[in-house]
């Protein structure tokens, strides 16, 4: 695998058009399964789980291909349920399928999920659910097996507002006849682009971006064309990059209405966000940044835990002490070690980061332990003194499509090395 070299201290200055969201599309390619006819999705990103996901769909039998950002699905010829376990262990998100597989076959045989390693992410809220729809589901040997013949509708209460669990007993319901009630749901932006394609294609589901969302089972659906909404993290991870650099950023095709929790935090670190018009979004940040008091990752509308890492990395070399309590992940502050080798003062203790600003980094020889994790150290590299040499990026290909490219169209100093 290849690693990026970084010299870093230059500002990023211009513009950019942001990517599809990576975790909008990856369920709404699982959803295609569901679709007796062609699925044609636009703004999809070039990914490593989205081609990780287009194989899946090819083992199942679909016809599956993307041609820039463009995704065709055609599942009109399913001809499996089970996946095996190579491709589920590539991405976490793989166990998705689950609900789509079982609604579309009556079945569905898959081994537990992978993915970055970010501790326990137990996937007993979806068997739960599932079983109160009259699943029937037998562990053994590694394996998940699930007879889906006879589902039915059900109030099914989430004990956490799981963002998988919701999507997965979304697509599970899509034909069940009745209503299928879900309470507690989680309410991403992501959640509600799934309802979007899935309503486009003819299912009949209503409340998401709530708590509560309720799945009207249809007896079919239809050929679809969809286009995936902005990547509200890879937004947040570029804008923090500009703070980190001292720069000024201009993003297109993007929603700041999606990252409510997340601006609030870059204006009191005092960087300028302007809204110039519908779908654009600039950052100025000129002078050294100030700390923020308390940053807690929270379910959306609050701080997101896939950009705690990023923000991380530009508290790094803030003015003051910060503090951030990762509340979803146990395992998420695997950059701490990476960023003090830079030269950053943090410390931890369980869940909770204290992070005291430091005038600068320095370059140095760092590996990513997972996605966002990469992308923090990434930043990292861009504002600090020296040259940093960036392992194991292929976790970053994972969510950022050709950063790189992206950056160095920026200003930014930094080479793929394979």
């Amino acid at each position: 695998m290849g690693h990026f070299v970084i010299t870093g201290g230059k500002p990023l200055k211009g513009e950019i058009s942001l990517q599809g969201a990576k975790n909008a599309v990856l369920p709404i390619l699982a959803a295609t399964v569901l679709i007796n006819g062609t699925s044609e999705l636009h703004n999809c990103p070039a990914l490593r789980d989205v081609t990780a996901s287009l194989k899946i769909l090819r083992y199942l039998g679909c016809k599956a291909e993307q041609t820039g950002d463009v995704v065709t699905v055609d599942a009109s010829q399913i001809t499996g349920f089970e996946v095996s376990d190579d491709l589920m262990r590539e991405m976490r998100s793989s166990f998705v399928f689950v609900g789509a597989m079982a609604a579309r076959c009556g079945f569905a045989e898959i081994t537990y999920p992978g993915g970055c390693e970010l501790g326990a992410r137990p996937i007993d809220l979806h068997l739960k659910a599932f079983r109160a729809m009259g699943m029937k589901i037998t562990e053994e040997h590694g394996k998940i097996y699930c007879d889906a013949r006879r589902l039915r509708p059900a109030a099914i209460h989430l004990d956490f507002p799981s963002v998988g669990a919701t999507e997965n007993i979304m697509l599970a319901a899509v034909f069940t006849p009745g209503v299928t009630r879900i309470v507690n749901a989680a309410k991403e932006p992501e959640i509600e682009d799934l309802q979007n394609f899935l309503n486009r294609a003819g299912a009949k589901i209503y409340g998401a971006g709530g708590s509560e969302i309720y799945i009207e089972g249809v007896p079919s659906l239809k050929s679809v064309t969809h286009r995936v909404i902005p990547d509200r993290i890879v937004g947040a991870t570029y804008l923090m990059a500009a703070a980190v650099t001292r720069g000024e950023l201009l993003i297109r095709n993007i929603e700041p209405s999606h990252m409510d929790g997340i601006l609030p935090v870059l204006e009191e670190c005092g960087c300028e966000i302007g809204y110039p018009r519908d779908g654009i979004l600039n950052i100025k940040c000129k002078e050294r940044m100030g700390a923020t008091d308390k940053v807690r990752t929270l379910p959306y509308p609050g701080f997101p835990t896939d950009a705690q890492a990023p923000l991380m990395a530009m508290l790094a070399t803030a003015c003051g002490s910060s503090m951030i309590t990762e509340t979803i992940f146990e395992s998420r502050f695997k950059h701490v070690e990476e960023l003090i080798k830079m030269g950053a003062n943090i410390k931890t203790d369980g869940r909770v980061a204290v992070i005291r600003g430091v005038r600068e980094l320095s370059g140095a020889e760092v590996t990513a332990g997972d996605l966002r994790g990469g992308a923090a150290l990434m930043l990292a590299a861009l504002g600090a003194s020296g040259t940093s040499k960036l392992h194991k990026i292929e976790l970053i290909d994972r969510g950022y499509e050709a950063p790189e490219s992206i950056l160095a169209s920026l200003g930014a100093k930094i080479k793929r090395v394979e």
